[in-house]
């Protein structure tokens, strides 16, 4: 019987079950998955998360493979409306690290048990001293006890943890394109450029080896044919002057915004973290790092409960309390973003961009450089 069982192999179940492992405790890891996943998707670690993985020795790992990204600018139609200076915060990381996510993933699961892949859990069920686990491996039903289970599935495995309807959840209409796509020498190098105009937003964001990140708004009933959607973000990019970039695009990454944030993320021995508990729009970059701060405060926790056997309910209580407040914190902010990001007619645009100015401006730019890098987060 594994002291901690955690079921899902992405970068937050990785993280802990290293963290974990790490600290002497005996941890297995269940993945439904047959192999990693693939594709774009998280690409920034924020100042806090860079804080808490530094005694570890993650970080410097995490640093060796990123771009530092200090600044970011909004513009529209090519014009500045401000800038937002990481480099100003007062943080030992005063910057947002850039890499791709399988690089970020290869990092943060040094350490970590081999997860055991093809295995889908089925039913969590709470015994007197642990946890009956159903699960089926390769199709075949198994069933065995973990002392303590964590939920790290994402979205997919909350049933595991809540009954239906436990967790509200809100789909956005919004639906957004995404590439990585190689620019070369790039004018703006290591500078993160959201462009906000009437026709939506574009986010563009540095990477290694002269490679940047794209998203842009799509239209919600635009066609979802794979070629029509590449068609409509090399025209998204053309237009806020990134006809370079244009060129080497080779496919859309289409996806849409969902919120849910989980009113609880414990019941007895089975625990809750990252997407699994709490979707916040992708828009803004924070869910990522709001599971990984999740996992990093977490493991010393459960290394506390599996040593003494007594769980440490005060801690774990607040633990709670902390992390659901930032989860509800960040999911309003990514709500703003979102919103912010919609095509506007030509008046309420402009409007928008007096607005953006005002917010960007040195005294409030300071504050929103401190929102978005993650600053009200409860564990920053």
């Amino acid at each position: 019987m594994p002291d901690v069982l955690v079921v899902g192999a992405g970068p937050v179940g990785m993280l802990l079950a290293s963290d974990l492992a790490r600290r002497g405790i005996d941890v297995e890891v269940y993945e439904r998955r047959p192999t990693p996943g693939a594709g774009s998707r998280a690409i920034g670690v924020h100042s806090p998360v860079l804080a808490a993985l530094e005694p570890s020795g993650v970080t410097e790992r995490l640093l060796a493979h990123a771009v530092r990204v200090r600044r970011g600018e909004a513009r529209s139609d090519g014009r500045v409306l401000g800038v937002v200076r990481f480099e100003e915060l007062s943080r030992r990381f005063p910057f947002v690290a850039t890499l791709p996510q399988a690089k970020t993933e290869e990092v943060l699961a040094d350490g970590a048990p081999e997860p055991l892949r093809g295995a889908r859990v089925t039913a969590l069920l709470p015994r007197d001293g642990g946890v009956r686990v159903r699960a089926a491996i390769a199709g075949r039903p198994i069933e065995l006890n973990a002392r303590i289970v964590v939920v790290a599935t994402g979205s997919s495995g909350r049933d595991l943890a809540y009954r239906a309807g436990a967790v509200p959840s809100r789909e956005y209409r919004d639906r957004y394109l995404m590439t990585d796509a190689a620019t070369g020498p790039h004018r703006d190098d290591a500078v993160a450029v959201v462009h906000l105009d009437r026709r939506g937003v574009l986010e563009s964001f540095p990477l290694p080896d002269g490679r940047r990140r794209f998203v842009a708004w799509d239209h919600p009933e635009a066609s979802g044919d794979p070629v029509a959607q590449l068609a409509r973000l090399r025209t998204a990019l053309i237009a806020r002057g990134e006809a370079a970039a244009a060129e080497h695009v080779e496919q859309a990454t289409a996806f849409g915004v969902r919120r849910a944030v989980a009113p609880r993320l414990r019941n007895g021995r089975i625990l809750v973290v990252g997407d699994a508990a709490h979707e916040v729009s992708p828009i803004g970059g924070q869910g990522l790092n709001l599971g990984l701060l999740d996992a990093a405060t977490l493991a010393p926790l459960l290394e506390s409960w599996v040593r003494s056997s007594v769980a440490p309910d005060e801690e774990l209580r607040r633990w709670e309390r902390e992390r659901v407040a930032s989860a509800r914190t960040a999911a309003a902010l990514a709500t703003m973003n979102t919103s912010l990001g919609r095509p506007l007619p030509g008046p309420l645009d402009r409007a928008r961009q007096v607005a953006l100015r005002a917010m960007l401006a040195p005294g409030p730019g300071r504050l929103f450089a401190h929102a978005y890098a993650m600053g009200f987060d409860r564990s920053a």
